[in-house]
């Protein structure tokens, strides 16, 4: 698993994709700073900043490049072949790119979401935004993965669930909130710290068990996809 991990680390900090996570968490810090040194009032700045901007944007968006890079793109290119062939658990493949996904998605987000909480209203709430950030990260992640593994098109899909579930459908409709990955992160986060900034119709015990039902449940549609896969790297 370590080698997996490994090659799949490289191929992603390798690859010119990576360079395009870059500019949204520097928007997301560039904004909070300038914000909090114009002296405009956290309540006025921090919603839009570290909602409508760090989790309904930031978040999802990093996650649909990375997820759907760790495999994708090795399906796409032919390179998933090496792997394919080799002696390993088609879960001994899965894990490994999913927790690279996860955890590239936590750090490029987590640093940006925390400064932003901190210059909005403090510490404690810098701290459960990175918390609550890990756990969508954990679930976009197994999502977007088993998108590259059923469709040819996973960023596109991935783009509808986040532009038009969550951000359209999820303003406007209610009920859609309660399968929203974005509104669990932000029940999570305010119950760890308790803000007017934050504020969502979810409950935090169903915020938690959906986002591990979601995580487990597409990590296995993954493991199970990938078994289907030949060595061509293309579903039988």
């Amino acid at each position: 698993m370590s080698t997996v991990t490994w090659i799949t680390a490289r191929g992603l900090f390798g690859r010119s994709r990576f360079l395009m996570l870059l500019p949204l968490p520097l928007v997301l810090i560039g904004l909070a700073v300038l914000c909090r040194s114009l002296g405009v009032d956290p309540g006025q700045w921090g919603p839009p900043v570290l909602v409508g901007l760090g989790l309904a944007v930031v978040l999802p968006v990093v996650a649909l490049i990375v997820g759907t890079g760790v495999l994708g793109a090795e399906i796409d290119d032919g390179t998933v072949v090496h792997i394919l062939t080799k002696p390993l658990p088609r879960w001994q493949i899965v894990l490994p790119k999913l927790a690279v996904a996860a955890g590239v998605t936590a750090v490029t987000v987590g640093v940006p979401i925390y400064v932003a909480g901190v210059l909005a209203d403090s510490v404690r709430l810098g701290l459960a935004l990175v918390v609550a950030s890990a756990a969508g990260a954990l679930a976009y992640s197994a999502l977007f993965l088993a998108l590259s593994l059923v469709t040819r098109r996973p960023v596109l899909l991935g783009l509808v669930y986040v532009l038009i579930w969550e951000g359209l459908l999820g303003r406007f409709v209610g009920g859609t909130r309660v399968l929203s990955i974005q509104q669990w992160v932000i029940a999570l986060a305010d119950r760890m710290a308790p803000t007017p900034l934050l504020g969502t119709t979810v409950s935090v015990p169903v915020a938690a068990v959906l986002t591990a039902l979601v995580a487990v449940g597409f990590t296995v549609l993954a493991i199970d996809r990938l078994r289907s896969f030949s060595v061509a790297g293309e579903t039988s």
